[in-house]
């Protein structure tokens, strides 16, 4: 009788499992659909450097395209930018914005570069993705609305604030 009701439990903890992962693979295609983040930013309003698609391919490397104007992601601790401690300018490696100074950069062991704050308040802007199923604050370039990375609560004083960024999206210009 024991391992009757053992083999009922499994099968019922197997339905429970799989009833969730369908309610999951029905449920994550409509939140990323509904996404927002720097794609639905892109259509609702203009941005000081605006190119085509093709444009754009054809003046960025396969990387720099896929995380900018796809909005991916690098491999943690694949940016020679992450453990950079020169002294200089972060620019969006899209258009040369000024996005972040090495002044605010810290070593918050993500992998990607990380920053409290960007250089001024407009030099990036902010949209909500859901693309992993919960919201985050994503951050663009405020001039071309490039993809940069992703906004978090963990970071130092005196924000709070952790701007994990693709190294990617950036260049390095020395001080």
């Amino acid at each position: 009788m024991k391992n009757e009701h053992k083999s009922l439990g499994g099968a019922m903890g197997r339905r429970r499992m799989l009833a969730s992962a369908g309610l999951a693979a029905i449920a994550l295609p409509i939140l990323s659909a509904c996404g927002g983040g720097v794609e639905a930013v892109r259509k609702e309003r203009s941005f000081r450097v605006s190119k085509t698609k093709a444009e754009w391919r054809s003046e960025l490397s396969d990387a720099e395209f896929r995380i900018l104007r796809e909005a991916g992601t690098e491999r943690a601790y694949s940016s020679p930018l992450h453990d950079s401690k020169r002294k200089g300018t972060y620019v969006c490696a899209g258009c040369g914005n000024k996005v972040y100074s090495s002044a605010h950069k810290f070593d918050s062991g993500t992998g990607w570069p990380s920053f409290y704050k960007p250089i001024d308040g407009t030099a990036v802007g902010t949209s909500t993705d859901y693309k992993i199923g919960y919201p985050r604050t994503e951050v663009h370039c405020a001039d071309c609305g490039g993809h940069l990375g992703h906004i978090f609560g963990d970071g130092p004083a005196p924000t709070g604030k952790r701007h994990c960024i693709n190294g990617v999206a950036m260049d390095f210009i020395a001080a």
